[in-house]
């Protein structure tokens, strides 16, 4: 073969594989690009240090999400002046439940409003009481069977799903639990698909507002911060009832395909 033709294979050769590495680069640039692009549309939370030792250092819309109340504190939610101090029992009232409807407590513990609950839906009705800590099931358990209520489901619920059937839920309670929740977007979506359209989800809170109110800020929250993370949701805030001492009772309606928002109003 001439010098000629030997160079000239030679700068094919060369180009050949060139052209490869060149595209061969991108490909790889843009597969490791891929993930980081989809982390940044997925992703609905922030993660902050230095964060209030109160809280998991992780954010949602602003907030900062607090610390779980492990079982070992379960006799706090049992405390025999929780009713004089919170007026638990003008909670339940204010919630104008009937019998047979089906009600889901959502971070049940030991059952202190998943019983009261069950007193007013009644034999034909029930409670669904989730939590994702066993160990607060079984104390439920154990206290609805000395009681003799039937009519409670404990639901071993998990950080982004409570475990409920799709439109089975009459209303969903949830009291001075939201702000615990590790995956707020998540949990919610999943809520949302377990009531029945134009049924009620119920938030009850430490009020924020009020610096009086003696619990930790990051276990406190405030009406418009409610309503904030609740308006991504099919969800229209229908009132705020401002009857307890400590906390107000926030009332959404799962919104009707079709239908307009409901009026709102506070008492």
């Amino acid at each position: 073969m001439r010098l000629s033709t030997r160079l000239t294979v030679r700068r094919r050769t060369r180009c050949f594989l060139l052209l490869h590495f060149f595209c061969f680069g991108a490909l790889l640039l843009r597969a490791a690009d891929l993930p980081r692009q989809a982390t940044v549309a997925t992703n609905r939370y922030e993660f902050h240090q230095p964060h209030d030792p109160a809280g998991i250092g992780k954010f949602y819309m602003g907030r900062e999400i607090a610390q779980v109340m492990g079982h070992e504190a379960a006799d706090w939610l049992e405390r025999p002046e929780r009713d004089p101090e919170e007026h638990t029992e003008v909670l339940v009232e204010q919630l104008m439940l009937k019998p047979g409807e089906i009600v889901a407590d959502i971070g049940a513990g030991t059952g202190y409003f998943s019983r009261r609950l069950a007193r007013k839906v009644g034999a034909a009705g029930k409670v669904l009481a989730v939590d994702i800590q066993p160990e607060m099931l079984a104390l439920l358990t154990n206290r609805m069977t000395a009681l003799g209520i039937s009519n409670i489901v404990p639901i071993l619920g998990s950080a982004t799903d409570p475990k409920l059937p799709a439109e089975s839920v009459d209303l969903v309670l949830m009291v001075d639990m939201y702000h615990e929740f590790d995956f707020p977007a998540e949990i919610m979506e999943a809520l949302c698909r377990s009531v029945k359209p134009g049924c009620r989800v119920v938030f009850v809170e430490y009020r924020s507002e009020d610096p009086a109110v003696p619990i930790k800020p990051l276990h406190k929250m405030t009406e418009m911060q409610v309503i904030t993370e609740m308006s991504v949701l099919p969800l229209d805030w229908v009132q705020t009832i401002e009857v307890l001492p400590r906390q107000p009772i926030i009332i959404f309606r799962k919104r009707s395909p079709g239908n307009a928002a409901a009026s709102y109003r506070r008492r």
